[in-house]
């Protein structure tokens, strides 16, 4: 039977190892993380906060998607997935040259060998050119930064988070990466994390709490009333967050394959139900539901589901639904506000809940749920399972605990020795003069031109005779609003 001209070889554009299902789904799976990020997040992060803040916190996410992806190409990509430097890092070098990206791809150092030496899985070879697998992983990557951008929103010096967000990258997130996903020490240890439940969620969460300790708080004012500036564009960036994560953890297989449908259709039950059960709560305590807290039982939901979305059954994905928008509702509204600690941390969005509780709730449920057939479609180390299905699953449970210990350890140190390091040079925190004003300050710019936010009217530039008496702003480079006078 003649093979159809669409799916012969056609070199050098296509050549035989070219699988072109696979390519086209990967590079729709990397643009739908990106559009996560940018707008997704963007929109989110402008609409959640204090109108105010809204461009400086839309700033802070454009800057870290555009730092990451240069940062990723000159020298990241290949930290994370390169070949072995420690056993937690790999070597340092671009990727960007025209051998390398057009070459089929490889996950360097993915060998997985027993004890003896022998190799048990080779390295993952995806059937698509090396540039796919660099902007699939760079999405993840440049996603990890921006939620960790939720932690200090609304008072961190723009300049220092300019320097943050390259030396985080390169001392925090390729460890992690490596170690995990890049053939590190972790993963040839066997722990699973099968899209970031770890190295993404868990990461940003306890980097950001961190950060948010060392950069200080927001303006008393800020820290007692910040309602969002715009509820509806804040479900807009959260749909998009949402459908987005199809991508996330549909292309972490590296294939349109059936782990990636199993993982797309868990990833949603997660969300929905971590949503519904947040709502609920909401309800119960508090007499009515909050559309807040349901974009944060989303969020909690698709943070759980992550570490394990293609390996756990559906009924799983249920079960770490339900946890995902209950466990990390009581540590947020019940355990925060007993906390003395948690209280003196301004945690802006509180990503220590939505992602850290969540990441590391997913991770251990992961450990207690990953089922062996559907482990077998993925993993390298044979056998692989959770403690329910009983054998070696116990064993995996540990090994989610001890790995999250690491991952926690790890982004703390490094999040305190890179913030104070950039203290020595740039402030970390706003002057209180700038936190005051906000946007008008900071960017000389404002999200809305509207009018009666302290500016004097203008007649020469509005045409109108009409004159006020409202204070003049002493930021002179601002949006203006107008007036019609009929």
């Amino acid at each position: 039977m003649t093979t159809p001209l669409a799916y012969q070889e056609h070199l050098p554009a296509a050549p035989g190892w070219l699988n072109k299902g696979d390519n086209a789904w990967q590079l729709t799976a990397a643009t739908l993380v990106g559009l996560q990020s940018m707008p997704g997040l963007v929109i989110l992060y402008a609409s959640i906060v204090k109108k105010k803040w809204a461009v400086n916190s839309a700033f802070m996410a454009l800057y870290a998607f555009a730092a990451v992806l240069i940062c990723w190409v000159l020298v990241c990509y290949r930290m994370a997935f390169g070949e072995e430097l420690l056993p937690f890092w790999g070597k340092g070098a671009p990727a960007l040259g025209q051998n390398f990206l057009t070459k089929r791809a490889i996950v360097m150092e993915t060998t997985h060998r027993f004890d003896n030496g022998t190799v048990e899985t080779p390295a993952e070879e995806p059937f698509y050119p090396m540039a796919t697998l660099v902007y699939f992983q760079f999405t993840f990557a440049a996603i990890t930064l921006i939620l960790l951008a939720g932690s200090v929103l609304g008072r961190m010096n723009i300049k220092a988070w300019m320097a943050f967000v390259p030396l985080w990258l390169i001392f925090s997130y390729t460890v992690g990466a490596f170690s995990l996903w890049g053939g590190g020490f972790l993963y040839q240890w066997g722990v699973i994390d099968y899209s970031g439940g770890y190295v993404i969620h868990l990461s940003s969460g306890i980097s950001g709490l961190t950060a948010a300790y060392w950069v200080g708080p927001r303006l008393k004012s800020d820290r007692e009333r910040f309602p969002p500036n715009n509820v509806l564009l804040m479900l807009a960036g959260a749909g998009l967050l949402w459908m987005g994560w199809s991508g996330f953890n549909g292309g972490a297989p590296y294939a349109a394959n059936i782990a990636s449908s199993v993982a797309v259709l868990n990833t949603n039950i997660a969300a929905a139900t971590s949503l519904l059960v947040w709502t609920t709560l909401d309800v119960i305590v508090f007499g009515k539901p909050s559309v807040i807290g349901a974009v944060q039982g989303m969020m909690t939901g698709l943070a759980c589901i992550t570490p394990g979305a293609g390996l756990v059954q559906s009924w799983a994905a249920i079960v770490m639904g339900i946890a995902s928008g209950s466990i990390p509702w009581v540590t947020m509204m019940i355990l925060h506000k007993k906390s003395t600690l948690l209280q003196q941390v301004d945690d802006t969005l509180g990503v220590f809940h939505t992602h850290a509780v969540a990441g590391f709730l997913g991770g251990l449920l992961t450990g207690l749920f990953a089922e062996p057939a559907l482990c077998r479609l993925l993993l390298p180390v044979t056998n692989s399972r959770g403690a329910f299905y009983g054998g070696e699953g116990g064993m995996q449970f540990v090994k989610q605990l001890v790995a999250a210990m690491f991952v926690i350890a790890w982004n703390l140190v490094s999040t305190t020795i890179i913030l104070l390091f950039i203290q020595l040079f740039i402030p970390l925190r706003m002057p209180d003069e700038q936190l005051e004003t906000g946007d008008d300050a900071v960017h000389g710019e404002e999200a809305y031109a509207l009018w009666g936010d302290g500016e004097r009217y203008d007649p020469t530039r509005h045409g109108s005779l009409q004159t006020s008496n409202t204070a003049v702003s002493p930021y002179v480079n601002g949006a203006r609003g107008f007036t019609i006078d009929l």
